[in-house]
């Protein structure tokens, strides 16, 4: 049997001299595991590669298909060859759903379920107030970070205990947690299990971290969350839902309490359920606008409504359609991003054939692609009609296809007009490249008299071309670069393992 979570060992209060972490899977994932990161930095213990040896590893594992739970051992396997003596730390959904599997791989790995993260994150809250060398210095994004207990006595302890840091950051951008959970069970998904059902965050907590990573410099929210459309402004953390959800604080309420409580220049939604794109959450983003931006990414897993009752999806094609239909005739110039699931159990030809079509008449911007993989204790791995690897091998292909020329198109539309650029990275070339509000990748060339360093910056672009080097990157003629560049003051990153979808990683 693992150790408990929750308890520290006798003889592991030593300060590790460094330390490493490995985070697979999505975005609720990866912003809690940056809460251990910056507690890490806090104690001074530095981050390093985790193929290096280290003293102690951190392992956020995913469990969303087989592939992601093979990941999440070899990661683990890794780390003991890195270092032998290490200890090591797996957390995360695979382990709350298949804890006996590391038990029996790593006997000496620490297990920590989901529910026992509070533990794991005290004890490295206590080795930064023990092992942190005296006189360390403190710069703004210190002072503008409460510690872990200190959140934690203002009565918002938050998702699964994490009260301190939900906010993840892909250096520009960072993904702030404002839900967890699913009680939807659709057939294929082991989430529910692994994260058990929906709950929220108070606002104000969502709030607190919105302004942490705007102190440390970032200029575009993420608001990030397992079933996000569930929001209810934290009154599903105390107890089953009631008729209090009908005054509940929604998404749309957070995403109004959020602009006009903050500076915040930029915000998107992560995934967000098609049916949970209702008026008033249209309204709210069209009246924040230009700092709620143009791009949603809608679920979709098929095309064929036979295939989206077996799923236990909650909606059919048709109402799928009217929602981008909404969101396009309120939303100008928005992106729709979807997910494909390719041979879902009963999936024949004609089912197949249906999605293709049905994916191709949506215009999508971009698309993410699974091939589905039975997940032990869901009710499709017991359903007739499973599709063999090969098939669902092809199937993904030809989805691929049909998103490369879908992000290529939507890419062509934008050329000509004129947009606002997240400078993000430098690339190879010395150009440089962000996102525009519609989530277009686009690389420009500084005019002379232009900052040396862009990272951060906003600039104005004219969109000119397509990047002759990917069909779906435009370049940009740079018009006017924001007057004050922010400097970030990030943690350290987290080295994160591939998440599941084919094609891409996923915004949210």
């Amino acid at each position: 049997m693992p150790r408990p979570a929750a308890t520290r060992p006798d003889g592991a209060t030593a300060r590790p001299r460094s330390a490493a972490i490995v985070n697979l899977g999505c975005k609720v994932n990866q912003s809690e595991m940056e809460a251990a990161a910056r507690l890490l930095r806090e104690a001074c213990v530095p981050l390093v590669d985790p193929d290096r040896a280290a003293d102690l590893y951190l392992v956020n594992t995913c469990t969303v298909t087989s592939i992601a739970d093979e990941k999440s051992r070899a990661a683990v396997r890794r780390a003991r060859r890195a270092n032998p003596d290490a200890e090591i730390v797996v957390t995360g959904c695979s382990v709350q759903v298949g804890a006996e599997m590391f038990a029996a791989m790593d006997p000496a790995a620490r297990l920590v379920t989901n529910e026992a993260k509070a533990g794991l994150l005290r004890e490295l809250e206590a080795l930064v107030r023990l092992g942190a060398p005296e006189g360390r210095p403190h710069g703004p994004l210190d002072a503008a970070l409460p510690t872990l207990s200190g959140v934690e006595a203002a009565g918002a302890a938050g998702i699964d205990g994490i009260a301190d840091d939900r906010a993840s950051v892909e250096r520009t951008r960072a993904f702030v947690k404002v839900q967890d959970g699913c009680s939807f069970y659709c057939t294929y998904c082991i989430i529910p299990r692994a994260r058990g059902a929906e709950r929220s965050l108070e606002p104000d907590v969502v709030l607190a971290d919105v302004r942490r990573a705007l102190a440390a410099g970032h200029r575009e929210i993420v608001l990030t969350g397992i079933n996000i459309g569930t929001y209810d402004g934290g009154w599903s953390e105390r107890g089953a839902r009631g008729s209090h959800v009908r005054s509940a604080l929604t998404l749309a309420g957070l995403v109004r309490r959020i602009l006009e409580a903050t500076s915040v220049e930029r915000i998107r939604l992560s995934s967000i359920e098609p049916q949970h794109v209702d008026d008033e959450l249209l309204e709210a983003w069209v009246a924040g606008a230009p700092r709620t931006l143009p791009h949603l990414h809608l679920p979709l897993q098929s095309g064929d409504d036979g295939v989206l009752r077996r799923m236990g999806r909650r909606y059919a094609a048709g109402d799928y359609a009217r929602t981008v239909e909404r969101a396009r005739a309120a939303i100008p110039g928005v992106a729709v991003h979807a997910d494909v699931i390719a041979g879902f159990p009963t999936e024949d030809d004609t089912a197949f054939a249906r999605t293709m079509a049905f994916v191709r008449e949506q215009r999508l911007a971009g698309l993410h692609v699974f091939r589905y993989s039975a997940r032990p204790g869901t009710p499709a791995t017991r359903m007739a009609g499973q599709v063999d690897e090969r098939t669902k091998k092809a199937r993904a292909g030809e989805l691929l296809a049909v998103g490369a020329d879908a992000r290529a198109a939507w890419a062509r539309a934008g050329l000509r007009t004129v947009t606002r650029v997240l400078v993000e990275s430098r690339l190879a070339d010395g150009r440089w490249v962000g996102h525009a509000e519609d989530h277009v990748l686009v690389a420009v060339t500084p005019r002379p008299g232009d900052p040396a360093e862009l990272e951060n910056a906003i600039l104005t672009v004219r969109r000119a071309a397509i990047d002759g080097e990917s069909a779906d990157r435009v370049t940009g003629e740079v018009l006017a670069v924001d007057p004050a560049p922010r400097s970030l003051r990030v943690p350290l990153p987290v080295l994160a393992g591939s998440p599941a979808p084919i094609g891409g990683a996923h915004v949210g």
